[in-house]
């Protein structure tokens, strides 16, 4: 978790190694425009010490499903731009199939469990978005929507 900007090239640096013939990134961007409507920003909020050992644990899920793997993911909190990296996540494997897979797997797990949450703001108005919604809820013990937003 960081509040700093993402250095890409830090993220792969973690992953590289000899016996690894493929690496594979996934950066995850701010975009302007989500279901027609236009962004002027995001937020992101995160119970960060929780957030860094789910992210562990997905390193470790994927280190067993693929045990030549080696992952690294760094995630940003705070007010991003339009444009701005959000996620940087890196796989190392020897082929390339396993690179991609578990790169998928990754991203799709940080949305699953990682709390971490997204405001989006828009000239309308502002709403919490996604999967993260579910994670507050787990992390702060919530039982309804409601108490996402109250």
């Amino acid at each position: 978790m960081t509040e700093k900007f993402i250095s890409i090239e830090d993220v792969v640096h973690k992953v590289i190694r000899p016996e690894a013939g493929a690496i594979n990134t996934f950066i995850g961007t701010v975009r302007e425009l989500t279901d027609g409507k236009r962004t002027l920003y995001l937020t992101y909020e995160a119970y960060a010490s929780m957030a860094e050992k789910m992210m562990a644990r997905i390193g470790t899920e994927i280190e067993e499903k693929w045990p030549d793997a080696k992952v690294a993911i760094t995630h940003r909190v705070g007010r991003l731009e339009i444009s701005d990296v959000a996620v940087v996540l890196a796989v190392s494997t020897p082929h390339r199939a396993d690179a991609y897979e578990a790169s998928r797997y990754a991203i799709e797990r940080i949305k699953q469990m990682v709390p971490i949450w997204k405001k989006e703001h828009w000239d309308t108005g502002e709403e919490w978005i996604g999967n993260q919604q579910g994670t507050k809820a787990y992390a702060l013990g919530s039982k309804t929507k409601e108490d996402l937003h109250g």
